[in-house]
């Protein structure tokens, strides 16, 4: 029992923390109320700066097809595949189909689709290039495509795109800068406490769905069945992508490693943004909206371990045969 929670802590925690949202909804509003989440999650960024290896990533660049592909997949084409289909799908109450959108502009995730990619024994180095690239690009894309997209509701939506960006910039750019900047100093400082950083991620990850579900049990409660609809919704979405972006990486005839990487991270995405825009936007109007996302975040971290260990066996049964092709035959 205790090697299961120590292997499966993290989604415990999750079903800990709505358990919490539900009978003390008090202490969601707590976290929110005094800025916890805000200070945790400007350190989130801060260490996703401090750890992130930039060095190896400088020769993708070259890569035109890779790069516009990364962008086009993880920016455009999901946040408009998951929010028509979330608005088809969904008639009401429209929080399901904002929370799509939300997901769907948000970059890709940063530690879980590297970590992902090795699993697979995928490409590192294009890994995090997509990483890198779809991060700092969101910070532009991500007011401008909400816009964009939702003007197509019954009731078209506008936002702030200035102070969306300003916060944004704030919020996630910033602390990653600073950390970078002080990765050459403190590079071999933090080496042993990568293990500690991780956790520390998703613990943060925990908070923002329990400030989220506590800041909308009620509706949650009147939604009933409809949750359910949702995380099948998004299990769907998420099979969908990882074929969408498996085709593109074989249309641009991308080598095995690579495609795994590209299959697997650009189809990822992270929650920690997500919230940051549902919270300063969309939290009063849409209290449900972050739900979505938390659905989608639940369904790669799951399926997405499953996805790597299959792109590991293939490439380790690909190794295996070149490998014996290559041996010298046995004298009789």
């Amino acid at each position: 029992m205790v090697s299961y929670l120590k292997k499966y802590w993290f989604f415990v925690g999750i079903a800990v923390v709505v358990m919490i949202a539900f009978v003390a909804p008090a202490v969601g509003v707590f976290v929110k109320t005094y800025n916890i989440l805000t200070v945790v999650i400007f350190l989130g960024f801060l260490i996703t700066g401090l750890t992130l290896e930039t060095a190896s990533i400088g020769e993708q660049f070259k890569n035109v097809r890779v790069l516009s592909a990364a962008l086009i997949s993880a920016l455009v084409l999901f946040p408009a595949i998951a929010y028509f289909l979330a608005g088809m799908v969904f008639k009401t109450p429209p929080d399901w189909a904002i929370g799509a959108l939300i997901i769907g502009v948000a970059p890709v995730t940063i530690a879980s689709g590297t970590v992902m990619t090795a699993i697979a024994l995928g490409n590192i180095p294009l890994s995090l290039f997509i990483c890198v690239l779809t991060n700092l690009a969101s910070i532009l894309t991500i007011p401008f495509l909400l816009n964009l997209f939702l003007q197509f509701g019954d009731t078209p939506i506008v936002l702030p795109v200035v102070q969306m960006l300003t916060g944004l910039t704030i919020k996630v750019l910033v602390p990653t800068a600073i950390g970078q900047m002080l990765r050459p100093f403190l590079k071999n400082a933090i080496a042993p406490y990568k293990k500690a950083f991780s956790i520390f991620n998703q613990l943060i990850v925990l908070m923002i769905v329990l400030n989220a579900v506590s800041s909308s049990t009620a509706r949650i409660v009147q939604a009933g069945t409809a949750i359910i609809a949702v995380f099948v919704f998004m299990i769907v979405l998420h099979v969908l992508i990882l074929v969408l972006n498996f085709a593109i990486s074989r249309f641009i005839r991308l080598d095995r490693a690579s495609t795994s990487a590209f299959t697997i991270h650009t189809s990822q995405k992270t929650l920690t943004v997500s919230y940051i825009v549902w919270a300063g936007h969309f939290a009063t109007l849409y209290p449900m909206a972050l739900i979505p996302a938390i659905a989608y975040h639940i369904t790669q971290s799951i399926m997405d371990t499953l996805v790597a260990h299959r792109f590991r066996e293939r490439m380790e049964r690909e190794h295996a045969s070149v490998t014996a092709a290559g041996a010298p035959a046995k004298s009789i």
